[in-house]
Parts: C-alpha cells; sequence; structure tokens
C-alpha cells in the first residue's frame, strides 16, 4: 500500500531539533487524522438533542440546563417525523380493534418515549422505555439496542451516570458496532473519572464511523491530553534522569559563542586547574577536562567535588555550580539545575558573565517547564547585566521561534549577528526566520530572495551543518524534494552521527515518493546512530500506527517516553501511546482489521498524522 504524506508539518520538538535548539515543548496533539470542515459529512438521520430541546420551547426543565454534558448529549435514535402521526394511527388501530404484534407494541412505547424526552419528561420517558424494552421480543436485537441507547439518554440527562453504562453496555450486547452507545457510555466513564475506558469507547466510536466526524474526533482528542496528562505526572515522580546523546549536547554547546564555561583559558589559569589532589585531577578541572573530551557523564560528580570542597580549596565554585546546573538541565533534572543556576545567580561577587549564562540557561528551563513570563523576565535580567552578550540574542531568538514570534525572533537574530558577525547557526536561523515570515506573507519575490540569502550562508559558513539541513528542510517544504535530498545528503555526511537529520529525511521521503520502506529504514538507521534519540522513536512509532503495526507502535512510545525531559513533552507522548493502546484494545475485541481503517483513511483524505498542529 502507498501511503501519502502530503503536508506534513514539523512539530514544536521536530522543529527544536532541526534549528539545534535544546528545548522540548511538546504539545500535545492527537494521532488520528483531522478533518476539514469541508471533508466532512455531518448528516445523520437521528436528530441532536439540544435541537429536540429548542423545538421543546417552554417544555425545557431546569434538569436540561444543568451542566454542560447535558448540552453535549447525543441523540435519541428512531425518532423520526412520523413520530406524531403514530398516536393517530395507534388509536386508529385500537378503533378498528386490529390486534398490534409485540414489535409494534414496543415501537409504539419507544415513540412514547421519544416523545416526552423531546418535552424534557426524562422520568416518563424512562417508563415507556422500559414497556418498550419488556415488550420488544428478543430475537429483535436491533431494536433493542435502540431502546436500552434511548432510554441511557434519559438517564443522561438526569445524570444517573452507572444506569447509562449499565443502559449502554445492554445496548452494545445486542449491537456490538453501535457507535453512539459507545459514544453515550464514554461521556458516562468521564463523568465518574474512569478514563481509559472512556478512550476505549471513543477510541471505538471514532473507528466504528471510520474518522469521519470531527465532533467525536476532537472530543477524543480532549480525552487524550487528559489521560497523557495524568500518565505524566506519575511518570516524571518516577522518571530516571538521563543525559541526552553526544550529538545533543554538543549541538547545545555550539548554540552558545561566548559561553565562559567554553572559553579559552589564559595560561595562569589552565595551571591553577592542574593542580591536582592525591595525583588526580580535582573538582573543575575534571570536570573541564571531561568536558572538553565529551566524557559528559563525569561532569556533574566532578562538579560536586569542587561545590563540595572548603572554600580555601574552592577556587572555581561559582563555575562548578553553572557547569552542574548546565547538565542538570540537560538531564532533565529541573529542581537540581534551578538550585546551581539561582546559586549563582543571586551570588552577587559571583563574576558578571558568569551570573548572566546562569540567567540564559534558568530562561531555558522557565520555557521547558511552560513558564514563558518568568523565561522571558531572564532574558531581559541579562540584557541588563550584559547588553552586548551575543548570545542572549540568540538563545531568546531560538525561544521566540518556539513561541511562533517571528517578527520578535528576527529582531533578536539581527542583534545576535551584529555583535557576533561569526556566528553561523544565528545567520542561517535568522534565514529561516525570515523564510518563515515570507511564507506567511505570501511573497514570492521576498521568498526567492530569502533562498539566495540561504545559498549564502552556505558559502559563508561550508561547515556549518545547520545551514545544510535547514536549506533542506525549506527546498522540501516548498516540495523541491529532489535538491532537499541532496543538501539531506550533504549534511549527513558532515554529521553522520544526527541522528535527527536522518530522520527528517524519512518523513520527506514519506512527503516526496510515499515510500515506506525507505523512510523506515532511515528512522532505524537513526536509532541505530543515536539510541537516545527521542524524535525517531516517535516518529517511528506514528509510522507504524498509520501501518496498523500497533503492538510494535506501543513499544516505541514506551522507549520515547522514558528519554523524555519536561512533563508536557511526556504528556504528549503518552498521548500518542494511549491512543496505540486503545485502538489495540478496540480492534482486538470487534475483531476489525485497522489496516483496513488506515487504508480507507488514506484513501478519503491527506494524512497528517506524523505532524500535529504547531501551534
Amino acid at each position: 500500500m502507498a501511503y501519502k504524506f502530503p503536508s506534513i508539518k514539523l512539530t514544536k520538538w521536530q522543529l527544536a531539533l532541526v534549528l539545534g535548539t535544546p528545548l522540548a515543548l511538546g504539545l500535545g496533539f492527537y494521532l488520528y487524522n483531522k478533518l476539514s470542515a469541508k471533508d466532512l459529512d455531518n448528516k445523520t438521520t437521528d436528530k441532536d438533542v439540544d435541537s429536540e430541546n429548542k423545538k421543546a420551547g417552554k417544555g425545557k426543565t431546569s434538569k436540561l440546563k444543568a451542566s454542560k454534558t447535558q448540552k453535549k448529549s447525543l441523540s435519541i435514535d428512531g425518532i423520526t417525523e412520523e413520530d406524531k402521526e403514530t398516536e393517530k394511527r395507534k388509536k386508529l388501530a385500537e378503533l378498528e380493534n386490529e390486534r398490534l404484534s409485540p414489535l409494534k407494541e414496543a415501537t409504539i412505547y419507544k415513540n412514547e418515549g421519544n416523545a416526552c424526552y423531546r418535552n424534557g419528561k426524562f422520568d416518563e420517558a424512562i417508563i415507556f422505555y422500559d414497556k418498550a424494552i419488556d415488550k420488544c421480543p428478543s430475537e429483535h436485537k436491533a431494536d433493542l439496542a435502540i431502546f436500552y441507547q434511548n432510554r441511557a439518554a434519559s438517564y443522561e440527562m438526569l445524570r444517573k451516570w452507572n444506569k447509562v453504562k449499565e443502559d449502554c453496555t445492554k445496548s452494545l450486547q445486542c449491537n456490538p458496532r453501535y457507535p453512539k452507545a459507545y459514544f453515550r457510555r464514554a461521556k458516562a466513564y468521564e463523568a465518574t473519572n474512569e478514563m481509559s475506558d472512556c478512550l476505549d469507547d471513543v477510541t471505538a466510536t471514532c473507528i466504528l464511523e471510520m474518522f469521519q466526524n470531527n465532533n467525536t474526533i476532537m472530543y477524543a482528542d480532549r480525552v487524550l491530553k487528559q489521560t497523557g496528562r495524568e500518565d505524566a505526572e506519575k511518570g516524571m515522580k518516577d522518571r530516571v534522569p538521563m543525559l541526552p546523546s553526544k550529538n545533543f549536547i554538543n549541538t547545545y554547546l555550539r548554540s552558545f559563542v561566548a559561553d565562559p564555561l567554553q572559553a579559552n583559558m589564559s595560561a595562569n589559569e589552565v595551571t591553577d586547574l592542574l593542580n591536582t589532589k592525591d595525583d588526580r585531577l580535582y573538582g573543575f578541572a575534571r570536570a573541564k577536562h571531561a568536558m572538553d573530551e565529551q566524557r559528559y557523564d563525569e561532569i556533574i560528580p566532578a562538579c560536586t567535588e569542587e561545590i563540595e570542597s572548603s572554600e580555601s580549596e574552592s577556587q572555581y565554585k561559582s563555575e562548578a555550580l553553572l557547569l552542574r546546573g548546565t547538565f542538570h538541565l540537560l538531564s532533565g533534572s529541573f529542581t537540581e539545575a534551578k538550585q546551581d543556576l539561582d546559586a549563582v545567580i543571586n551570588n552577587a561577587d559571583a563574576d558578571v558573565k558568569l551570573r548572566a549564562y546562569a540567567l540564559i540557561k534558568r530562561a531555558s528551563l522557565h520555557i521547558q517547564l511552560e513558564e514563558k513570563d518568568q523565561g522571558l523576565a531572564d532574558f531581559d535580567q541579562v540584557q541588563k547585566l550584559q547588553p552586548d552578550n551575543p548570545d542572549l540574542y540568540h538563545q531568546r531568538a531560538q525561544i521566540y521561534i518556539l513561541l511562533d514570534q517571528l517578527n520578535e525572533a528576527l529582531q533578536e537574530y539581527e542583534k545576535a549577528i551584529k555583535i557576533a558577525p561569526n556566528n553561523a547557526m544565528a545567520y542561517v536561523q535568522k534565514c529561516y526566520a525570515e523564510y518563515r515570515l515570507g511564507l506567511l506573507a505570501g511573497d514570492q519575490m521576498r521568498l526567492l530572495m530569502i533562498m539566495n540569502e540561504f545559498r549564502n550562508a552556505i558559502e559563508k559558513f561550508p561547515g556549518c551543518v545547520e545551514c545544510y539541513s535547514l536549506m533542506a528542510q525549506v527546498l522540501g517544504d516548498q516540495q523541491q524534494f529532489q535538491q532537499a535530498d541532496q543538501f539531506y545528503e550533504k549534511a549527513i555526511k558532515m554529521a553522520p552521527e544526527n541522528a535527527s537529520l536522518l530522520v527528517h529525511r524519512g518523513i520527506m521521503m514519506l512527503q516526496w515518493k510515499g515510500d515506506i520502506d525507505k523512510a523506515i529504514s532511515l528512522m532505524q538507521q537513526a536509532i541505530d546512530v543515536d539510541d537516545k534519540c527521542e524524535l525517531a522513536y516517535e516518529t517511528l512509532g506514528t509510522v507504524e500506527v498509520q501501518r496498523a503495526n500497533l503492538d510494535r507502535a506501543v513499544e516505541l512510545f514506551e522507549k520515547a517516553i522514558k528519554l523524555a525531559k519536561s512533563q508536557a513533552e511526556m504528556c504528549h507522548l503518552y498521548a500518542l501511546r494511549n491512543a496505540a493502546i486503545a485502538q489495540i484494545n478496540v480492534t482486538r475485541k470487534l475483531g476489525i482489521d485497522m489496516s483496513n481503517i488506515s487504508a480507507l483513511a488514506q484513501a478519503g483524505i491527506a494524512s497528517q498524522t506524523m505532524a500535529a498542529d504547531t501551534k
């Protein structure tokens, strides 16, 4: 089967990796295909409870207005334009002494119940539905399913959630593929905070409706986000801190051009650092040497040695706090990172540069914790301390990019480049910000000029891999896939250990050729190159969902979850995993081949499963 991914967009997390930004704003998104309004056929044969209640006018009861849940109620089945004629036929039949069959008599009771429901008389409606169920022969399963579902609708309006669940379950025993009963029971499960069962039922509804009902999809999206949040709260408590891969850390460190922790030292400083204790490098000297040798796992314990030394022995305590705080930040240990960074920021005797970089990194921490205002306030403090710090403007620009504040980002990039004109990463990221602004404005002339700027960036900084990767991204966005692939190939040759490049090239293969095998091969190669590449696990997992390989998808999402650092990021990944688990539960219970559902969805709509809204 050919897979079509014509309009895949980057999530915030994917965009961050393209830009080399060490942030993960994991905004939750729904796993399934989302439809535009024009793609939907919302016509039904049933009347919505809301429309029925509007027709009832003065017959509304206060119970009908009681809650938002009531406003969202499903329709009751079996209501037709002929309901008013039913009574006439019944009376006529009685006059003619016509003997009614049990099913016809049950149908009359059902219609009486419908009339009461429309008039807000829910208790009376239940009585008539009781009679309909009692009279209906057991072999008429489809009718019984409707009667139980209609009675459940009345119980829903009375907020008798256990009764709703009981009747929906009986309805589904009569008709196991009745989407309306699943949806009503899902809402009852939500009302009683049984979110796993709720998710299974709303997933069943989506599948049985072939993902063609946008209202159901939106409800499922909300349920997924809630289950994701709940699981993420638990997951963060049990999370084991873990440093990312060497490539990720190297990219992060390269995004700073004036960081005092990476600056070359004077001869005297080197001599001081090389002082040994017990014939070995000690404290900050050991940490600095480990950083130079890319032995990043040794940095936190080495810094701790320096910090816990006596005042007479510790010459680089502030530097050690800043470095340890940086690596706590990279490992997702946000509490510990903030403590170390706060200690530097609040130390009036610490070097101004150290305090400034502690603020920059604390700003990043706040953004990852979705504390935007506090993060931007830290950047403002840096500007007061060091108005000519190029990293201030570069790092703030990257935050603005992720926040979709493109004009502000562009201004920050321009300031960064003015102070440090040889900052290759800032230069090409500025081109990217300009490209997105030109795209939004629909200014073709501006876009042509920006493409020339990208080429100038490559000529000016031929050793900067970000120049090639962002050029590839932009060309792919313009569907110039052949050229984009050439730039991806160059970037991968320059940085073969950069797993995210392989992932993005795989995504492009899906957009370009629908080549699922090549895409999977590239994503698996990314995992082989970097087994800590969260993006590779997440993206490959989403592809496997699209191929209906749900067990494999769950396995991949679980691996990505272990690598997640922020709660928002973890919430997003749990939502993906939970969606896949729910599909497994439903398809096995109903005996549905999910690959057929996927094929139908692919034929009907342009799949955007692999990338969620970037808003």
